[in-house]
């Protein structure tokens, strides 16, 4: 999918972005995030790390996996240009095996230093409809 430039007229609020649909987390998928950002926690790839030291049953994605993900939606809707504010809360642990479902609302309209903006609520869920990572961006308009 390509990001377009959209106009002021185009955009209302209540506009949902289209939902971006992920495969299952998965110990490979981790692995790769952990090489790539270079965040080496062992918590998130090392299975007697998590069990022995941390006490949870078992790793667990990287909160700013699911950031990168909400980044994609964004990107996949409007060209990263356009993009001005973007931030998240984390909300619950995005376990291995969950399938995670990025979705994006149009809540306000505005003008900022003559520009046409749009505010946007973002959530990732899993397929029960916990959310994971809550948050809310700023994109300008053409």
């Amino acid at each position: 999918m390509t990001a377009s430039l959209l106009t002021a007229a185009q955009v209302q609020v209540g506009d949902k972005l289209p939902l971006l649909a992920l495969p299952p987390v998965s110990r490979h998928t981790l692995a790769l995030y952990c090489g790539a950002s270079g965040d080496h926690n062992p918590i998130h790839v090392d299975i007697d790390f998590a069990r022995n030291e941390a006490k949870v049953p078992d790793v667990f994605a990287h909160g700013m996996l699911s950031m990168a993900w909400l980044g994609r939606l964004l990107t996949q809707w409007v060209p990263q240009s356009q993009l001005r504010e973007y931030s998240v809360r984390f909300a619950a642990i995005t376990q291995v095996g969950e399938r995670i479902t990025c979705a994006g609302e149009v809540t306000e309209k505005f003008e900022r230093d003559g520009q046409a903006c749009v505010r946007l609520t973002l959530t990732t869920t899993n397929d029960q409809g916990q959310v994971k990572l809550a948050g809310d961006a700023v994109i300008a308009l053409a």
